[in-house]
C-alpha cells in the first residue's frame, strides 16, 4: 500500500487547485490527486463552449501543462475511481483493486450529471456535457445530425443549444418551468436569453414534460413529449443538474445528505478528510448562512485555497464572494453573489441594446448581480454585494451612474 501525506480524491478544479495551492504555500510532504479520467486536470466549463464548438483545443483547456505536476512532485493517478473508504484506517479503495494510504485526505470529486430515467434514456444520441469523453462524443456525431432536442433550460443546456445552433443544426430547448434559467436568476434574465435563442433560431418550449426518448435501431429518433408529441431529432443533450459525487464518503459515516457537509474550513466530520468544490454542503455567508452547495470554478478554488492553509498552519474560514460566467452566442454573462430569496431586482441598461443588469435586493441591501456584456457593472458590482450596500433602487437603474460612485 503506497500512503501520501495528503490524497486528493478528484482531478478536477478543485483538487487541482488543493495541490498548486499546497504547493504554493511551501507543503513538502507527498501529494497525490486520484481522477477517474484518464486526462491530466483540465477546465471543465469550457466543455460545453468552446470545446464543443472546436474553438478551442484540449490542450488549452489544461490547468497545467502535463510537465507541472512532475516538476511540483505531484502524483497523478488517472483512470481509476475511489469506491470506499475507511476513515479510521486512513484508507481509501480504488476499482482498479489499490489501496491507498493518507495523513490528510481532500474529496473533490464534484458530480456525475443527472440522467433521464424514461425509456430511452441510453440510448446512442443521448448525451450530456459533464466530461472531455462526452464532448468529444458529441463532436463526433454532430456531422451526422440535422436535429437536436436539449432537454434542461438551465447554464448548460443553453449553452450546448447555441453550440448546436450555431452549427446550423435544428434546435428545440424543453425546460420543465415556466422560463429558463429559473433557479438561478430573475424573470428579466429569463425572457432576455429565452429571446435571444429564438433569435438565433432555437425553439424553446417551457412548462414541456418529457415521456420518452424514441429510438430507431438503438439510435435517438425523437423525443415524446407528455401529450404525445414526438420531436424528430437524432441528438438529445441532457442538462438537468449533477449528482453530489459523495457516496463512499457517506457510507463512511460522514454528514450530509444533497453533498457532504463542511465547516468554515472545509472539514467533514471525518477526521483529518476534507470536501471542496461542488460536493461540499457549506454554510454560506452570502446565502444569509443557509447550508448550499456552489457548482463553480470559483468555489472549488476559493475553497482548496482554504484547505491548503489550513494544512499549513495557516487557518482561515471560507467566506469568497460567489461569482459566474456564461458564454452565449455573442453574449457574456458574468454574474457576482447569489440572489437566493431576493424581494427585489432592477433592470440597469438596456436588454433591447444587449448590454445590461440585472441587480438583485434583499431587504433594500445588494446581494447579487447579473450582468450582461456590462463588464464594468460586474467589476464595479462586486463592492456593493461585498457591503451589502442599500441603495436607492432609482441610482440602480440610472445606467449613466458608475456603480462604484453608489457604493459606501
Amino acid at each position: 500500500m503506497t500512503a501520501y501525506d495528503v490524497l486528493i480524491v478528484g482531478a478536477g478544479h478543485g483538487g487541482a487547485q488543493a495541490a498548486i495551492a499546497l504547493r504554493q504555500q511551501k507543503f513538502a510532504g507527498s501529494i497525490a490527486i486520484v481522477g477517474d479520467e484518464p486526462d491530466p486536470p483540465y477546465e471543465r466549463p469550457p466543455l460545453s463552449k468552446e470545446y464543443l464548438s472546436g474553438d478551442k483545443s484540449f490542450e488549452r483547456l489544461l490547468i497545467r501543462p502535463v510537465a507541472f505536476w512532475a516538476e511540483r512532485d505531484v502524483a497523478l493517478l488517472l483512470g481509476r475511481r475511489v469506491t470506499t473508504m475507511d476513515p479510521v484506517a486512513h484508507t481509501v479503495a480504488t476499482d482498479t483493486g489499490e489501496t491507498l494510504g493518507y495523513r490528510h485526505l481532500i474529496w473533490a470529486t464534484g458530480g456525475a450529471p443527472r440522467r433521464l430515467v424514461c425509456s430511452g434514456h441510453d440510448l446512442v444520441g443521448v448525451h450530456t456535457v459533464r466530461t472531455r469523453a462526452d464532448a468529444d462524443r458529441m463532436r463526433a456525431e454532430m456531422a451526422g445530425v440535422a436535429g437536436a432536442v436539449v432537454i434542461g433550460g438551465g447554464y448548460i443546456g443553453l449553452e450546448a443549444a447555441a453550440v448546436l445552433a450555431k452549427a446550423g443544426k435544428r434546435v428545440i430547448v424543453l425546460e420543465a418551468l415556466d422560463r429558463v434559467l429559473a433557479r438561478v436568476a430573475g424573470e428579466p434574465l429569463s425572457r432576455f436569453y429565452e429571446a435571444e435563442h429564438r433569435a438565433h433560431g432555437v425553439e424553446v418550449r417551457l412548462e414541456a414534460r418529457v415521456a420518452c426518448i424514441e429510438e430507431r435501431d438503438g439510435y435517438v429518433a425523437g423525443v415524446r413529449l407528455a401529450d404525445g408529441e414526438v420531436l424528430a431529432c437524432e441528438m438529445v443533450v441532457v442538462g438537468i443538474g449533477i449528482q453530489p459525487a459523495v457516496a463512499p464518503l457517506l457510507a463512511a459515516g460522514a454528514d450530509g445528505d444533497n453533498g457532504v457537509a463542511v465547516d468554515g474550513r472545509c472539514r467533514t466530520s471525518l477526521v483529518d478528510v476534507f470536501a471542496i468544490g461542488d460536493c461540499a454542503l457549506h454554510a454560506n455567508g452570502f446565502a444569509d448562512g443557509a447550508a448550499i452547495r456552489l457548482e463553480s470554478v470559483q468555489n472549488a478554488t476559493d475553497q482548496a485555497a482554504v484547505v491548503a492553509k489550513a494544512l499549513t498552519g495557516m487557518p482561515v474560514d471560507y467566506d469568497a464572494v460567489p461569482w459566474f460566467w456564461s458564454h452565449q452566442y455573442d453574449l457574456k454573462l458574468q454574474t457576482v453573489g447569489l440572489s437566493i430569496g431576493y424581494d427585489r431586482l432592477v433592470v440597469r441598461g438596456s436588454p433591447a441594446a444587449r448590454s445590461f443588469s440585472v441587480v438583485y435586493l434583499k431587504g433594500g441591501a445588494v446581494i447579487a448581480l447579473d450582468c450582461v456584456n456590462a463588464t464594468r457593472d460586474y467589476v464595479q458590482g462586486r463592492r456593493l454585494v461585498v457591503e451589502r450596500s442599500v441603495v436607492d433602487p432609482a441610482a440602480l437603474a440610472d445606467a449613466a451612474t458608475p456603480l462604484k460612485e453608489l457604493a459606501g
